[in-house]
């Protein structure tokens, strides 16, 4: 096979349209590439074990608020669009990606159980021509190693018989500023041709490509990327809590420090890190490192210092209770915002679920409220069978303590301040109530 013309047809057939493109999980990554790939003019199918969003999605409805029904709508309209439980249908499809999730187990470490159950459905049906791209977060050599050996036990070869390739994701939900096709896409291949493959695949939906020599190269990308933020997030953390301490508002400290124009990004306290991402990434390294005899203190630290944070909020909490003679033991409190951060209806490892479980086992009657969560869904690690209270100034007067878990936009925050009793702000939420509010205000 002449492997300088063998990626040619493929690479023909995307440019022209008529590659047919098949996305694996259809979440906040999944849906959004869907979304684009239909936008270029390509027939998309979608797959995903949830009958339940499969049929949402058939009928031209979203679960995910900044994903309109109506864009939903607009896929299925011409037929270019459906979404499937059915991965026997994989054989049909040129492309295939996959957006799996790539949680940690109980005990911190890599569950890329969802992957490979994933590859193995792909081997089932894998066939010459075909293009695998990796989108979930995972530790480097899971592509080019751990996928390969899967996919090769059919008897084809990547880089020969079939495309292999990783290509980080970067989505940032409810950014109306970088979109899916305004993001730029890194892309690694297994070799130079599957490169090229997974390049023009991308060409054709976002405004730039960058190729990388390696899947693994890729792989380490994200990593660093969500690593960088985890760390510099639990600098500022620890800088919050030793200032605290001395008096010093850490919130007024950032204003004054984002001044220079050089040398200095500013980074931001919270309750702890949520998402898909942050909480998650790092210790996907710190697992594989193990394996090289290398420790990653550094990003151990970090870790520790962002995984602390909840308790840190629930002792102020207990701090402020205290001084009005109120234990956290059979005291009301409210957690405002259940989602990892504002104005997004995304929970997954969202700080407010620890709060709420921290708080309850220390003997609180806990309530939340969230416009964008009604009820709570059983998850991974938490069942928390709560729905939403709605804010209104008798209710806020019920509680205890109000906590500002997650900012949303939406929120009144002079008129939660004025009719809650204490409010622990974590987010500096409440930086423009001014007046007599103020006195029942205090950060964490």
């Amino acid at each position: 096979m002449n492997t300088n013309n063998n990626a040619v047809r493929p690479i023909g057939r995307i440019r022209e349209r008529k590659a047919s493109i098949g996305i694996i999980g259809l979440g906040y990554v999944g849906l959004p590439l869907v979304r684009e790939f239909h936008k270029a003019g390509f027939n998309v199918t979608g797959f995903d074990v949830d009958p339940q969003k499969v049929d949402m999605l058939n009928k031209g409805k979203s679960y995910i608020r900044h994903i309109t029904s109506e864009s939903i709508k607009n896929l299925i309209a011409d037929g270019r669009f459906k979404a499937t439980t059915d991965f026997t249908n994989l054989k049909d499809i040129d492309c295939i990606i996959i957006c799996v999730p790539t949680p940690l187990n109980k005990h911190r470490e890599p569950d890329l159980s969802f992957v490979f159950n994933t590859t193995r459905s792909i081997a089932g049906h894998l066939r010459k021509g075909q293009l695998i791209i990796l989108e979930s977060t995972t530790y480097p050599g899971t592509t080019d190693e751990d996928m390969r050996k899967i996919l090769e036990g059919t008897g084809l070869k990547a880089g020969k018989d079939f495309y292999l390739a990783y290509s980080p994701e970067r989505e940032d939900p409810a950014n109306k500023d970088f979109i899916t096709s305004k993001i730029p896409k890194v892309v690694g291949g297994y070799t130079r041709n599957c490169l090229k493959v997974a390049k023009a695949l991308y060409d054709s939906i976002v405004i730039r490509t960058v190729p990388v020599s390696s899947t693994k190269v890729a792989e380490a990308t994200k990593l660093l990327e969500n690593i960088y933020r985890a760390v510099n997030i639990a600098l500022v953390n620890e800088m919050k809590m030793l200032f605290d301490r001395m008096g010093i508002d850490i919130w007024e400290v950032i204003e004054a420090s984002k001044t220079k124009p050089f040398g200095f990004q500013a980074f931001y306290p919270g309750p702890g890190l949520g998402g898909h991402c942050i909480p998650i990434d790092p210790f996907y390294l710190t697992w594989k490192a193990r394996e090289y005899d290398f420790p990653t203190r550094f990003i151990e630290l970090a870790g520790e210092i962002n995984t602390s944070m909840p308790m840190y909020v629930v002792s102020r909490v207990a701090d402020v209770l205290n001084k009005i003679s109120k234990s956290i033991k059979d005291s009301k409190i409210l957690i405002l915002g259940l989602t990892y951060k504002r104005d997004v209806d995304d929970v997954r490892e969202s700080p407010s679920l620890e709060l709420i479980e921290l708080l309850r086992n220390k003997g609180a009657k806990v309530d939340y409220n969230d416009p964008y969560v009604p009820m709570t869904r059983k998850m991974r690690h938490y069942d928390l069978k709560m729905t939403s209270v709605p804010l209104t100034d008798k209710n806020l007067s019920r509680y205890d303590c109000v906590v500002i878990s997650t900012d949303h936009s939406s929120y009144d925050y002079g008129f939660i301040a004025k009719h809650s009793r204490l409010v622990v702000d974590t987010r500096n939420a409440m930086k423009m109530v001014s007046g007599s509010s103020r006195r029942n205000i205090v950060k964490a």
